[in-house]
């Protein structure tokens, strides 16, 4: 147990109560989940039951069926995990801050993983100054704790690296903690929603189909990775930039979801011992920890004002230039702009929900360049990714969108329109690897689908 992740959320000492609750949000898995396991430990020094409760938010930002079809799959094995080591799992629908309080009024103690975006923040603290019972919270999706790294905001990858790297060794692989079957609470003392019933009650506003390309859940993240180190590893440092290649994890929608923990990962990475471990282990672990870093230091992680003073002042500059094409974002949606390449990427985005990581700069980037300002590029890429990528509503994907705009970077050679944000081509696509293939690959996707 990673005791430098665990927060007091309040200043509660103590309260008699039935059970300990620990409100799972981010971290939906029942494995490898330090939040879930300070919360049996609780428990068992309690001697009281261990109720675990996620609440259904119908309204959460960019929700849709696709999202959440991938979610409700991984909570069904989360529930029926959690079940086999004597837990129970409780379903609610509705705002998380009011469910989350009115189940804790009968909890002697509050846990909670940790998100790191605005509303999940947002939610943590109104209810750290409502909740009755002492509140602790977890930081069980990053293998070191953000605020642990640092206590601001980072200015790149460089500048985070070297204080995680002299941190990894202070944290060891974590043991988990059983809890003991007590009897005396089960899911029928409660009003619950069925997961399969969810769907079906559920109203979205952008409808958007599930995708057949991932299912979501802890055994199917692990199945995928088990593929990835057997098959792909060893290429995956030399052909990870080439959307032609089978080379990439495909982890980011597990990660997302909090189905799999960033821990497991790199210790499974480290016991393969590839050459290329190193690579994949800077991405996993520096690079998505620098995104979450981004997001709960800077408000503006997803909004014009959040980019380096030399970015906003660049853009500033060139905010009048002529654009040689402007797209609204209706265009950017149903892929109607002139270039190929980026109408393939979208298109790849929303049939399966995933974009190639190599596609996902150049199709910013060209959002900035074909857009009639920063903060219209910024609102289509983040509606965009949001929409359609199973992996949005991220850190790592609001770090990556702004990395389009300079963020995380440094100044380029001017030109107009970017100024000095750093440039990409389709010209440089094509000397990268075989663009024209690419979009074929999409095309023929797109008849089959």
């Amino acid at each position: 147990m990673r005791r430098e992740g665990i927060h007091k959320a309040n200043n509660i000492s103590s309260k008699t109560g039935r059970f300990v609750l620990y409100w799972m949000q981010a971290s939906q898995r029942a494995v490898d989940n330090d939040a879930l396991d300070y919360a049996c430990e609780i428990s068992n020094y309690l001697s009281l039951p261990l109720l675990v409760l996620f609440v259904l938010h119908g309204e959460y930002p960019s929700a849709n069926r696709r999202s959440f079809t991938f979610m409700l799959e991984g909570l069904e094995e989360t529930e029926k995990r959690l079940k086999e080591r004597g837990i129970t799992f409780l379903l609610k629908a509705g705002n998380p801050v009011d469910k989350v309080l009115e189940i804790a009024k009968n909890a002697s103690v509050l846990v909670s993983d940790v998100g790191y975006l605005r509303h999940q923040q947002f939610w943590r603290e109104r209810i750290a100054h409502r909740v009755e019972s002492p509140f602790f919270v977890v930081e069980s999706n990053v293998i070191v704790p953000v605020g642990q790294v640092s206590r601001k905001e980072e200015f790149s990858a460089a500048t985070i690296r070297p204080k995680i790297s002299r941190l990894l060794i202070d944290y060891p692989e974590s043991r988990p903690v059983e809890s003991r079957r007590l009897k005396g609470l089960g899911v029928e003392d409660f009003e619950t929603v069925s997961l399969s019933a969810c769907l079906k009650d559920l109203k979205f506003v952008d409808d958007v189909p599930a995708v057949s390309s991932f299912k979501g859940g802890t055994s199917q993240a692990i199945e995928m990775l088990e593929s990835f180190l057997r098959d792909k590893i060893d290429i995956f440092c030399r052909e990870r930039n080439d959307p032609n290649s089978d080379a990439l994890s495909n982890m980011s929608p597990y990660l997302h979801f909090g189905q799999i923990s960033p821990s497991y990962i790199a210790r499974k990475i480290t016991e393969r011992e590839s050459p290329c471990a190193e690579a994949y282990l800077e991405e996993l672990i520096v690079r998505r920890e620098l995104s979450m870093n981004f997001t709960l230091y800077n408000p503006d992680y997803d909004r014009f004002e959040g980019l380096p003073a030399w970015a906003k002042k660049t853009l500033n500059e060139h905010r009048e230039d002529m654009r040689e094409y402007i797209y609204s974002r209706e265009q950017f949606e149903s892929r109607s702009t002139h270039d190929p390449y980026w109408n393939a990427a979208q298109n790849e985005m929303a049939l399966t929900g995933k974009m190639h990581g190599y596609m996902r700069m150049y199709w910013g980037k060209k959002i900035l360049e074909w857009s009639e300002s920063p903060e219209a590029a910024l609102d289509t890429a983040v509606y965009l990714n949001d929409k359609y990528e199973l992996d949005g509503r991220d850190p790592n994907g609001y770090a990556g969108i702004m990395w389009c705009l300079g963020k995380h970077d440094r100044a380029w050679a001017e030109r107009k329109v970017t100024g000095k944000v750093r440039y990409m081509n389709s010209a440089g696509l094509r000397r990268k690897f075989d663009a024209d293939g690419y979009v074929r690959r999409i095309d023929r996707l797109t008849q089959s689908t």
